[in-house]
């Protein structure tokens, strides 16, 4: 396997094998290693010396099912941590084709404009493309399939990471070629245009599977997987990632107008069944993939009344945070807003809870769809209200002088309330990257701990944060499970795939070593133990529609330790 490393100072690109010392880490592993070998903990984020590292996942490009996620990390602009974001589409399956299991951005240009980074079989090269300035990712796409293939995938940044907001997303192209699929927590879209590289084109490799050295028995496995999983998760193929919306609604912990409340009667206006409903009525569909060899497909394309694309992927988490907690509850806005988004390169998660903030400090009303949509064209715009509200939820708030902004460490929260989903909360509260749920989500069941409660939830969280860990660095794809049961068929298929026996343990050790990493460049950018935490007012505010608070012990959760 190769490494490309592209310093944006020179403009030289380099292709070499990956050094020794990282030949088995891959995706978040990968890419949190690099960091913290090359990067300086207090560097200012979007400045020369951070660095945007590109890693599929361990597994990525095989047969494995589910497994064609890639991470993309750096230091953050929004959290000022280590930060690393997944995501699927289809290039992160080009990558290990062309048998590159990391790209390395480097500098800054010396002089002012746009560049492309092409990688294809007769090897890799930067063009300056200054024609692509201020391009939203949906015509930077169709522009750059026009000239390169349109089997090509594009990885590329809107107008809002050009402008350097801190909730700036990379877009990563969907298996019908759209810009759907983002890495969008911490900001990666602004440091991959601070390097000035405005996107990367990734051609169809000729190697359509990546081989396992032990081939038979991977197959074996990937099929007994496969069967496990198309059984288990039937109602995210079915329904999406909203069959959320019913399932935290019930348990009280639905963000709604400003995380005030956990739960919102007009739920049955944007949840699962009703999406599912649009899709078939519209001529859109549910049971998508987002990239080859997905076997849950829990995405989904919707259409508007008149029977026309709007959007790819209208997940759960969008739904939630640009609709719900922002008082909108009409499916076909919010798919507007996510539409807008994809294009701008703007992450919905941090946009939505930026816009609730916002609402609460009497910037734009609760409920108005229209300023909302104005809000979101003002960050790409960059006009003055854009530029605050671009720095994400935490700033906006300090501006607006705010008290009640949910988030940790500048990140916010997804669309889980702490004090329904405690073990969430405890996640949000000790994560190395800032409340963020992909880090490990505390769902209600998961490993047999009461939501509602306080015990077991530092364990809950600290687990299932090692497991999350896991899938990231093999590449699979969060909804497997970051659970004890699937463990032992990772550990299997990345057996099968190198070649040696890698017992269930090795693969949680790997992932602890990493999330100690990962905390240790914290620790040296300033950040102590004794800020895991969540906002006050969750702690002294309690939910109106069950009376809970967060009440896990502080103590516990700054004591909380990977190792």
């Amino acid at each position: 396997m190769t490494m490309i490393r592209v310093n944006m100072g020179s403009g030289g690109v380099t292709v070499f094998p990956l050094p020794e010392v990282y030949r088995e880490l891959a995706g978040r592993g990968l890419t949190s290693s690099l960091l913290a070998d090359e990067v300086p903990s207090h560097c200012f984020p979007l400045g020369k010396d951070n660095r945007l590292v590109i890693a599929p996942g361990l597994l990525t490009g095989t047969v494995a099912p589910c497994s064609g996620r890639t991470s993309i990390g750096a230091k953050s602009p929004l959290t000022g941590t280590i930060k690393e974001s997944n995501v699927g589409g289809i290039a992160g399956q080009y990558l290990a084709g062309h048998g590159i299991r990391a790209i390395v951005v480097e500098g800054k240009p010396v002089e002012e404009g746009w560049w492309l980074l092409v990688i294809a079989a007769d090897g890799v090269r930067l063009e300056p493309r200054r024609d692509l300035a201020g391009l939203g990712n949906y015509d930077t796409v169709t522009l750059l399939k026009g000239e390169y293939g349109k089997e090509s995938a594009v990885i590329s940044v809107g107008p809002a990471g050009e402008r350097g907001a801190a909730l700036a997303t990379v877009a990563v192209c969907d298996t019908e070629g759209r810009p759907t699929r983002h890495a969008g927590r911490g900001g990666m879209g602004a440091v991959m245009a601070s390097k000035g590289v405005k996107a990367i084109v990734v051609t169809k490799p000729s190697i359509s599977r990546i081989q396992p050295e032990h081939g038979e028995l991977f197959r074996e496995r990937v099929r007994e997987f496969s069967k496990v999983l198309v059984n288990g998760k039937k109602a995210l193929t079915t329904y999406g990632t909203a069959v959320l919306v019913n399932v935290v609604n019930e348990v009280g912990g639905l963000p709604t107008r400003n995380f005030s409340t956990g739960r919102n009667e007009e739920a049955g206006s944007f949840d699962g069944e009703r999406l599912r409903q649009l899709c078939e009525e519209r001529g859109g569909a549910t049971g998508h993939p987002c990239h080859r060899g997905c076997v849950i497909r829990c995405s989904n394309i919707f259409h508007d009344e008149a029977g026309n694309y709007v959007t790819a992927g209208l997940e759960y988490e969008t739904i939630a945070l640009l609709g719900s907690n922002c008082g909108v509850h009409d499916l076909d806005r919010i798919a507007r807003f996510d539409r807008l988004c994809d294009d701008l390169g703007i992450d919905t998660m941090e946009m939505g809870v930026t816009l609730g903030v916002a609402m609460e400090g009497r910037l734009l009303p609760f409920g108005d769809a229209d300023a909302m949509e104005q809000a979101i064209k003002d960050v790409a715009s960059g006009t003055p209200t854009g530029r605050i509200l671009g720095q994400g939820a935490t700033i906006t708030g300090r501006i607006l002088g705010v008290e009640r902004v949910p988030a940790v460490k500048g990140q916010s929260m997804s669309g889980y309330d702490p004090r329904a989903l405690k073990g969430t909360g405890v996640t949000y509260a000790t994560s190395t990257m800032g409340a963020d749920h992909t880090t490990g989500n505390c769902l209600p069941g998961r490993g047999g701990v009461d939501c509602h409660g306080v015990d077991g939830q530092v364990r809950l969280s600290r687990d299932t944060q090692v497991m999350s860990m896991v899938c990231d660095m093999v590449g699979v794809c969060v909804f497997v499970g970051p659970v004890v049961e699937t463990m032992p068929f990772l550990a299997g298929l990345t057996s099968a795939f190198l070649g040696r026996d890698i017992p269930v343990e090795e693969l949680l050790r790997q992932a602890r070593e990493i999330l100690l990493v990962e905390a240790d460049f914290n620790r040296r950018a300033g950040f102590s133990p004794s800020q895991n935490d969540l906002p006050p007012f969750f702690r002294s505010e309690p939910l109106p529609n069950n009376g809970l608070v967060f009440d896990v012990p502080a103590r516990e959760m700054m004591e909380l330790d990977y190792a």
